[in-house]
């Protein structure tokens, strides 16, 4: 399974995980990784890949298309969604958050 996640799970990232788990299942060479920032934020990035040539737009479309179905309380909590090929992740300053993330002290 290519879903990393840091730190401790609760009931909203576990259900988070399950829905991305359903991308990475039809996605396998995405790498997904998420952890809980804080007790109201949730943070996704996934790299893959298969979003080569595909608008951010697009990218966030199919992603929403696997979160939508989760709870409004738990989209909510979701505050970043990091969507990138393995080139673009090379370079991305945001995803130094995933790489070394602060937890907040809340």
């Amino acid at each position: 399974m290519s879903v990393q996640v840091r730190g401790q799970t609760d009931e909203s990232l576990d259900a988070v995980i399950e829905s991305l788990t359903r991308y990475e299942a039809a996605h396998t060479s995405a790498r997904i990784d998420i952890f809980r920032q804080s007790f109201a934020s949730i943070r996704v990035r996934i790299v893959d890949p298969d979003f080569a040539r595909v608008s951010r737009t697009e990218r966030h479309d199919r992603i929403w298309a696997f979160l939508e179905e989760l709870s409004e309380e738990i989209l909510s909590q979701i505050s970043t969604v990091l969507l990138l090929t393995p080139e673009e992740h090379k370079k991305s300053f945001a995803s130094v958050e995933f790489d070394e993330p602060v937890m907040s002290s809340l």
